[in-house]
């Protein structure tokens, strides 16, 4: 992806939308360019964090490792998505690890730069403050779901906060495309694989999905998200 590219698609990024072709076109000037293959960690838990990421293309899995040594996956993260903004915005330690779902392309853009642009252009930290009380209500809902639902409930709220986050869609259908495998559904859900599996199967003969290879299709999305109360 180009300059003028980059610069394009950093303005369809939710909290850069407010900045003018100028101030995006600075930005990139000011920031790297990062490709990941697949499986390959991008930042690491309780690493000092100095950059926010904008996703330019690909998928991220924001995941933390419990007491258990099980991966508890927090997000996925597609294309015009950022993460990284934490560290940057507290000082902290990074709060999970981010890892590529698949090959990734990157905009690495500096914390001191992302700070000054925050400070510049108070509509950019009020699209911030704004992404962050969304990314909080999204989590609520997710251990809402997660401490409350049975297993069929579960599954299904996953699939819909995917089909949200990374879904495409084509009229009624959404596809869920490139994700990686049953475990990582399983761990998005907090559950077992086993389970994804089973329900999935069950999804599939109601009509509900169908699968091929690594993609999930929702035959009808609205349909799916009334009957599963999202």
């Amino acid at each position: 992806m180009d300059v003028k590219d980059t610069t394009r698609v950093l303005g369809e990024v939710s909290i850069f939308e407010s900045l003018g072709d100028k101030e995006l076109a600075e930005i990139v000037s000011r920031s790297q360019f990062v490709t990941f293959k697949k499986d390959d960690v991008i930042i690491f838990e309780s690493e000092t964090g100095n950059a926010v990421f904008v996703i330019l293309e690909g998928m991220v899995k924001i995941s933390r490792t419990n007491e258990d040594y099980k991966e508890v996956i927090l997000a996925i993260l597609g294309e015009r998505d950022f993460f990284g903004e934490m560290s940057v915005l507290d000082g902290a330690l990074r709060s999970a690890d981010a890892i590529a779902l698949s090959k990734v392309q990157l905009l690495k853009i500096d914390g001191k730069v992302f700070l000054e642009f925050l400070e510049k252009h108070p509509k950019l930290a009020i699209s911030l403050l704004r992404e962050l009380v969304s990314r909080l209500r999204k989590t609520d809902h997710q251990i809402k779901s997660i401490s409350l639902a049975d297993a069929v409930g579960k599954v299904a709220s996953t699939i819909i906060r995917l089909a949200n986050d990374v879904g495409r869609q084509k009229r009624d259908r959404v596809e869920i495309d490139n994700f990686a495998s049953q475990q990582e559904i399983a761990n998005y859900a907090a559950t077992s694989r086993e389970t994804i599996s089973r329900v999935l199967s069950m999804f599939e003969r109601e009509g509900l999905i169908e699968r091929e290879m690594n993609k999930i299709i929702i035959v009808n999305f609205e349909d799916f998200k009334k009957r599963f109360g999202e």
